[in-house]
């Protein structure tokens, strides 16, 4: 087996070509069994494959800067590099992280999760060695679907003005092309990055150059001359007038056609584009059918392909279907989501409702900013973006919706804790980042049922409303369990009473506290749940009135302390003659949080039925004092 035999790139150099494929087929033999144990990100890592070998068979790792664009591509990576005996500890906690982490290893040059970053980060990395009087060569790698947002062009534009020697993958998963094609796009890559054509180049305008009658102007007719014919047979005008030199396209499974572009262009000395197609899923039956399921998906059988986990309806599930439902009797809801469809919940919505549904790509500014567009023609967008995500649109929520105060309701998925994937995809900032934001309502619900009223709610809502909610299962209550007659923005409800302690709870901790409640209530205490509901504008009349019976509060957010729900529990208690009550928050701490399943890292940090319970009985044994 090759794959146990490399330690790190300089074993992979050793390796003959042949020996190389065999590698490739190992590595996805690996990646596919440990994805099915421990979930992952699948398809995209099966398309890299000979990519990333060819690219450290070139290139020389952790020397040589290799920057992967979101990082859900790197498993193929990782196993080079040195965590092949570590990697069946992928996504666990403790284990190795499923995106480049600077601090895991040497050859994470630059740590990702989110898209976009690579080609900006890199131009940073080469104006760095400039200014070190260094010397290394610097590559970012790309996906199509990542080169939609704003700051990739933003990085293309500024690389192609200081014209560095900056390499750019194209890793283009969506083009299939057949072998005449792929052929062709071989012959003209070999010609366009081979000495013979540059030599060529530079006779042609030498020539040019030579008649008297043509002078200044023969540089640009060789330039005009050599951008038509390229552009005729390539798609990479844009690049080129962007100031790249554009390679390609070529077959990304082709490691020797790989690995002798990658030799060509390694010695450029101005921004080079090559522009790469692979096949996502590649080399698994069930990814190659179905690469959205198998972008990111959690533990599964390997000879079907199906979820291991059980049935249930999930938040985002009941996010789409209720979506969906309320859109037959109201044309005026619009659903728009940023290169999240399924994930989201959203891809009935979108069948039944194609005219009314926008997957704007990986672009959650613009997403933002096109909902309050929709929101002034009198439409009813919904924005339905991941937490960790929507951080990338903060400004264009401010300005663009909020300080308008227009009609965009923002469906908030992955709330909280997300687990595996870590700090990039952990939404622990929601609350707090939105919460300070005028005019922005903000609400969080315990169950299916309580979800479906409180969309319904901010549909007919005037002005901004936000929705958050936690990835995973939802708690599935009885339809006519509770009637939601006269629920209101900024309404709480009691869900048991008690005198010795309250708990307020956020969204998926409501039902935790319900049980601690009962087992507080055995060891004869009585003690008060409170469902929040609503984190902006808080239910003020209720807090005062459950203050000044009740001495003792716990706040139990899944969000991060600074600035949180506890927070504006704490700030509207000061401002009051209730200052004396004492409170303790339960949520997380000032810090990154770290990969793990969901149900450990509630553990660690006390927002499980046993952190709150712990918290909860020391509480009731500090004395109270009444002033």
């Amino acid at each position: 087996m090759y794959l146990e035999q490399i330690k790190s790139p300089a074993d992979l150099k050793k390796l003959a070509i042949a020996d190389l494929k065999k590698l490739a087929g190992e590595i996805r033999t690996e990646m596919v069994y440990r994805v099915s144990k421990n979930g992952g990100h699948l398809a995209s890592n099966l398309g890299v494959v000979e990519l990333t070998i060819a690219l450290h068979y070139v290139f020389n790792s952790p020397v040589d800067k290799i920057i992967w664009d979101v990082g859900h591509q790197s498993y193929p990576h990782k196993l080079i590099t040195g965590r092949y005996d570590k990697f069946s500890s992928l996504r666990k906690y403790k284990g190795i992280a499923g995106f480049p982490r600077r601090d895991e290893s040497e050859h994470d040059a630059f740590g990702t999760g989110h898209s976009s970053t690579s080609i900006s980060a890199a131009l940073g990395i080469i104006e760095g060695r400039e200014k070190n009087k260094e010397d290394f060569k610097v590559i970012a790698v790309i996906g199509d679907g990542a080169m939609t947002a704003g700051l990739a062009l933003e990085g293309l534009n500024n690389a192609g003005d200081l014209k560095k020697d900056l390499i750019v993958i194209l890793n283009d998963n969506e083009m299939s092309i057949s072998p005449n094609v792929g052929a062709l796009s071989a012959y003209l890559n070999r010609i366009l990055t081979g000495e013979r054509y540059q030599k060529f180049k530079k006779e042609t305008r030498s020539f040019l150059e030579s008649i008297p009658k043509l002078g200044d102007k023969a540089a640009k007719i060789a330039q005009k001359t050599e951008e038509m014919v390229k552009g005729f047979f390539l798609p990479g005008i844009l690049f080129e007038e962007l100031g790249f030199n554009y390679v390609g396209p070529i077959e990304g499974h082709n490691i020797e056609l790989l690995i002798d572009t990658l030799k060509r262009i390694r010695t450029s000395t101005s921004p080079v584009l090559i522009h790469v197609i692979t096949k996502k899923g590649k080399g698994y039956e069930f990814s190659e059918k179905d690469p959205s399921m198998f972008h990111g998906i959690g533990p599964f059988k390997l000879d079907t392909g199906a979820p291991s986990a059980g049935a249930g309806m999930t938040y985002s599930e009941v996010f789409g279907d209720t979506l969906t439902e309320l859109a037959k009797t109201d044309d005026k809801i619009i659903a728009i989501t940023a290169a999240m469809k399924e994930g989201t919940g959203l891809e009935h919505f979108a069948m039944k409702y194609p005219e009314r549904f926008y997957d704007v790509g990986i672009a959650e500014p613009h997403a933002v900013t096109f909902a309050a567009g929709l929101a002034t023609q009198g439409l009813k967008p919904v924005v339905a973006i991941y937490s960790t995500f929507l951080q990338r649109a903060y400004d264009e929520i401010v300005h663009d919706v909020c300080l308008q105060n227009l009609h965009v309701v923002f469906a908030i998925d992955r709330a909280g804790i997300v687990g595996e994937d870590g700090p990039t995809h952990n939404g622990l900032f929601d609350l707090s980042f939105l919460r300070h934001i005028p005019n922005l309502a903000v609400m969080s619900p315990k169950d299916d049922i309580e979800f479906k009223y409180m969309l319904g709610l901010a549909l007919n809502h005037k002005g901004p409303v936000a929705i958050r909610y936690p990835r995973g299962k939802v708690p599935v209550q009885d339809q006519g369990a509770k009637s939601f007659d006269g629920f209101r923005i900024g309404e709480s409800e009691i869900l048991k009473q008690g005198k010795d302690v309250a708990l307020i709870a956020v969204g998926n901790t409501v039902y935790p506290s319900l049980n601690v409640a009962e087992r507080l209530e055995k060891e004869g205490f009585s003690v008060m749940v409170i469902n929040a509901r609503f984190i902006k504008p808080l239910d003020r009349n209720l807090i005062s009135s459950v203050a000044s019976v009740v001495p003792r509060i716990i706040t139990i957010e899944d969000n991060i302390l600074q600035g949180g729900f506890g927070s504006a529990i704490l700030e509207f208690l000061n401002k009051t003659e209730f200052s004396h009550i004492k409170i303790k928050r339960l949520g997380m701490p000032d810090k990154f949080v770290e990969q793990g399943s969901q149900e450990e890292l509630r553990r660690i940090y006390g927002l499980d039925e046993e952190g709150i319970y712990t918290a909860a009985l020391s509480l009731l044994h500090e004395p109270i004092y009444k002033y």
